[in-house]
């Protein structure tokens, strides 16, 4: 099957259960594969026929904007707007993680993977 991948979306955004993220706020990184026919656009060689994927960019982006408690909300809410905004896909999967998110220890980041 195919899909439309983007990956390492870098976003600053104040998402988080702590009164600093939510002030301070954090980077996070977005990986995102859209699974749908590609057929009839490897074929015409016309953005009609496929996903724009400046398009879902920006979807992202304004999602990413509003300001959240837990990164499933705001994973889960990007990922019904691109289905409701492209129906024809099939699957979805994201990875939203915070980096270096504020616990006491040493982490990298934390994630949520969403495959629908």
């Amino acid at each position: 099957m195919e899909c439309i991948e983007l990956k390492r979306l870098i976003f600053h955004s104040f998402h988080g259960v702590e009164e600093q993220e939510q002030k301070k706020g954090n980077t996070f990184r977005i990986d995102l594969k859209i699974y749908l026919d590609l057929k009839k656009a490897i074929e015409s060689d016309n953005l009609e026929d496929t996903i724009n994927y400046s398009d879902i960019y920006k979807i992202i982006k304004d999602e990413m904007s509003i300001p959240s408690k837990l990164i499933e909300h705001v994973a889960g809410r990007i990922v019904r707007k691109i289905k409701h905004s492209y129906p024809d896909i099939i699957r979805i999967k994201i990875r939203l993680a915070k980096i270096n998110p504020s616990i006491d220890g040493e982490i990298q980041e934390a994630a949520v993977i969403i495959n629908e």
